[in-house]
Order: C-alpha cells, then sequence, then structure tokens
C-alpha cells in the first residue's frame, strides 16, 4: 500500500480546514466527495489530486480508497456517513480517521474493534476538536489521580460560531442527552445538570451537553462516570430547555426535514477573521471514591482552527507508522501531552 491520504469531504468547511493544514505540513492529501465541480475546482486551485466517490457506491468508494493508506473522513452528519466509509476502510485496508463528536458513532466505532484488528487498521474518531483537546486533557486528570472514578469537563469558548454541518447534528440529537454512569451509557436531558466551572474569570455556570467524550473518555481512561458541560448562555439554555420539552416532537421526520432545510440558511462557517478573534478553554475534573479531587484547564485556538491542525498532525502520525491496530482514541495512542504539540495550546493545573 503507497503511502497515501485521502480526505472524504475535502470541500466541506472543515475539510476545507484540515486540507490546507495537511498542505502546511508538507503533505498532499488526496480530495474526495461527492460533488466533482467543487472537487474539480478546489483541486486545481491547490495543486491536488481528487477523485469522486459517494458513500453510496461501495464499488466507486473502495476504488478510491484501494491504494490509500489513510482516510481522513470530514463528511458529517457521521451517524449517516460513517458506515459506509467503515465498510470501504475494512474491505481496502485503509487506516480510518474522522472528526465526529457523536456519542452514538462513536460507541458504533468501538463496537468493530475485532473487525479492525482482523483487517489490520486502526480506527479512530474523534481525531478534531472533538475530542483531542479534551480528550488529552481527561488523559492528563486521570494520571494525576489514579483509580479516579468520575470526571467532569467543561467547554468553553464554542458559541456563536457553528457550521451547516455541526448545526445538521445538533438538530438530528436534539432528544439524545447521555452521560455515563458505572461505565454504561445513561440516559440525562440536555441541560438538565448543572455544574460550575473556572474557565479563567471565576467559576461560570455550566450545562450537560452530549460531547464525544461521553464515550471517547471511558475507553482513554477506564473512569466509569463521566459528564460534559457547555459554558452557560441565555440562548443555550433556551434552546435546550426547549429540547427537553419538545425533543421528541423535533425528532420526528417532518421537523427533522424542515431543521435540515434550514441549516442552509446559516453561513457555511465563520471567516478567518472570526475564528483568530476567537479561543477555546477546556477543564477537567476527576475525583476518586475518597473524595480527592485534581483540577487542569486548557487553553487552546477557536474549535473549527484546532479541528483543522489537530485532524492535520493525527493524520501526519498515522502515515509515518505512528498507529495501534484496532479502535482506538487520540490521546490513548498519543498520549496526554499529544495536544500541548498543537500551536497556541497551554495547560495548566488548578488546586
Amino acid at each position: 500500500m503507497s503511502a497515501s491520504l485521502l480526505i472524504y469531504g475535502a470541500t466541506g468547511y472543515s475539510g476545507r480546514l484540515v486540507t490546507h493544514a495537511l498542505v502546511a505540513l508538507g503533505l498532499r492529501p488526496i480530495l474526495a466527495g461527492r460533488n466533482p465541480a467543487k472537487l474539480v475546482a478546489m483541486a486545481e486551485q491547490m495543486g491536488l489530486a481528487y477523485r469522486v466517490a459517494g458513500l453510496g457506491e461501495p464499488d466507486s468508494l473502495d476504488a478510491a480508497l484501494r491504494d490509500v493508506a489513510v482516510v481522513l473522513h470530514t463528511a458529517g452528519p457521521f451517524s449517516e456517513t460513517y458506515l459506509p466509509m467503515l465498510d470501504a476502510c475494512l474491505r481496502t485496508g485503509t487506516h480510518y480517521l474522522d472528526i465526529t463528536g457523536e456519542v452514538p458513532v462513536i460507541e458504533a466505532l468501538a463496537r468493530r474493534h475485532a473487525d479492525a484488528v482482523r483487517h489490520g487498521i486502526m480506527v479512530m474518531p474523534g481525531v478534531g476538536f472533538d475530542v483531542v483537546p479534551t480528550d488529552c486533557l481527561a488523559a492528563h486528570v486521570a494520571l494525576r489521580l489514579p483509580g479516579a472514578w468520575r470526571l467532569a469537563l467543561g467547554v468553553s469558548g464554542l458559541a456563536p460560531l457553528v457550521t451547516r454541518g455541526s448545526a445538521r447534528t445538533l438538530f438530528e440529537a436534539v432528544n439524545q442527552g447521555v452521560v455515563r454512569r458505572q461505565g454504561l451509557i445513561a440516559p440525562a436531558p440536555l441541560g438538565s445538570l448543572q455544574r460550575r466551572f473556572d474557565y479563567g474569570a471565576g467559576p461560570r455556570r455550566s450545562v450537560n451537553v452530549s460531547w464525544g467524550d461521553i464515550a471517547s473518555a471511558y475507553y482513554t481512561t477506564g473512569i466509569p462516570d463521566i459528564e460534559v458541560y457547555l459554558e452557560s448562555t441565555p440562548l443555550l439554555e433556551a434552546v435546550l430547555a426547549s429540547s427537553r420539552y419538545l425533543g421528541w416532537m423535533w425528532a420526528t421526520g417532518p421537523w427533522q426535514a424542515w431543521f435540515k432545510a434550514s441549516t442552509e440558511l446559516i453561513p457555511e462557517g465563520p471567516t478567518a477573521d472570526e475564528r483568530a478573534a476567537r479561543r477555546t478553554v477546556v477543564v477537567a475534573e476527576a475525583e476518586d471514591r475518597r473524595g480527592r479531587r485534581v483540577i487542569s484547564r486548557l487553553r487552546a485556538p477557536e474549535a473549527y482552527t484546532v479541528t483543522g491542525i489537530a485532524a492535520a498532525a493525527v493524520a501526519q502520525r498515522v502515515l509515518g507508522g505512528d498507529l495501534e491496530v484496532g479502535f482506538q482514541t487520540p490521546a490513548r495512542v498519543y498520549g496526554a501531552d499529544f495536544v500541548l504539540s498543537l500551536p497556541d495550546v497551554v495547560r495548566e493545573d488548578l488546586e
């Protein structure tokens, strides 16, 4: 197999950020997706090769991956797209990376561990902002407090910049709030739990969300109880409260179709200036059964910026042979300090 890398969904917002980050590292990824016109335009602009393949076309997808070592899958919602890409990777012996933060998708990929081992490939979801910073910080506090049984993660700095793809994923998961309890995924309506985290300016009210670490942090750390929160805003709390009372209705087919159509009215994604003006903060708190607690905080660039550079950094490592076959998480393979290798990321321990 050649040491080539293919970006599927390359013409999407996150796909373009990842592609530019890869080129900045000196790599020449193959662009791929289902829209020939968009692929041709981007390939000509960047001087890169491209391949057209639809996820619903197994033969063309296999042909696109046949001589590819690594695929970096950026086309969501991943609940709709991960399975055909994963199956193609298994058939062609191609390592699978994606940028999902969808808990059900990460759990489904974890269940394919034996298949991945049998075919000699690594399957690693969540190589973007979901979940590299949070996964690495979770691993860090777990190392600081061996035997921790409870993990709480807080994230600040995400609103209001959302891409069309992220909006589609959010609408799809509107009625799917979860946490992890005793190692198992358990329901917890979105916004029904509250906690305060110090993101750098004193304790701030935060509310629970279904972030990818509900799945991934368990496989990284083994901690059985996990919750993830976002810093609260009036708009966020209103949206989450609505989902608790109306989520059953919004999850029905007609409402989902309307939501997905409405996302076309959302700007494709934040501009470079908007991304440069924002930063994200992650706080991780681990606690053991004796009541001992450790807290660490991570500061990083804006979330979509992190997605581009983190995904590119992981792909570069996999191309270089730095991988473990089977289902994996970023911090489990690359360590708690991997995130510190990314530009403009700093970590501090709080006591």
